[in-house]
């Protein structure tokens, strides 16, 4: 089979609600995550290694880290053009890259990693062997690849929140949608920090899943006026669910 770029690559027009939008008409980044989350499910369905490929196996995709960078965050735009292209695997991970447009502009653009992760013992798993379609091939390393960056540790708390992971909160998986972990992350910042600045980069990492009816602490640091740095943190265990880096426009 043909594995050219027009055989792998899917590009859709996401028309943004009134839904996806704050009060100050910028996309919401949780609206965003989930428009890439909607595509790559789609893209990877449509190629053989998707969820009705793997599920059968009692296997599920878990994505592990997202690289989005900012040219112009979007807002007071209805109309978004997402691509999404899959850039194959090694032997425990694979890539994909993400990138949106308004109009002939290209305005962000992200690389994600993930694992396939057996879903009874939730220990990863090869990919090779267990995903067949030849459209999944090895990462070779290009120029549009994002390079993920460190995520520091906090030495102190500015802000924080409790969270509780809500049945709506959940996908097909049982553990808290990936998008919700953005909202989580940003929600404890002021109102007045989130008006003065629009995100530049984004590095987030997932390390472990949370599901219905737990809680979350959400810890942010602000290191400077232009970086913030987060924690979600299990409110029972402590173990740290998930990081993310983030760098503003003020």
């Amino acid at each position: 089979m043909n594995n050219t770029l027009e055989n792998i690559i899917s590009e859709e027009k996401a028309h943004i609600r009134y839904s996806d939008i704050d009060f100050d008409k910028s996309l919401k980044p949780f609206s965003l995550l989930n428009f890439f989350q909607d595509i790559a499910s789609d893209n990877a369905e449509r190629l053989g290694f998707g969820y009705s490929a793997i599920y059968p196996k009692g296997l599920m995709w878990v994505l592990l880290k997202y690289r989005i960078e900012f040219s112009h965050y979007p807002e007071d735009i209805q109309d978004l053009i997402i691509k999404t292209e899959p850039r194959g695997y090694n032997k425990l991970f694979a890539y994909r890259n993400f990138e949106v447009k308004s109009g002939e502009n290209i305005i962000a653009r992200a690389s994600s990693m993930w694992s396939l992760v057996d879903i009874n013992t939730l220990t990863i798993a090869k990919i090779e062997g267990n995903i067949t379609s030849p459209h999944l091939m090895k990462h070779e390393k290009q120029e549009n690849d994002l390079d993920f960056e460190k995520i520091p540790a906090l030495t102190q708390t500015d802000y924080s929140k409790e969270f509780e992971v809500r049945y709506n909160d959940i996908d097909v998986n049982m553990h808290a949608n990936n998008g919700n972990y953005i909202v989580w992350a940003l929600e404890p910042l002021t109102t007045d920090f989130r008006l003065k600045h629009k995100l530049k980069t984004i590095d987030m990492m997932f390390k472990k899943e949370i599901k219905l009816g737990e809680k979350m602490i959400s810890e942010v640091q602000i290191l400077d006026d232009t970086t913030t740095i987060h924690s979600i943190k299990h409110k029972d265990s402590g173990d740290e669910l998930c990081i993310l880096k983030c760098i503003w426009e003020g």
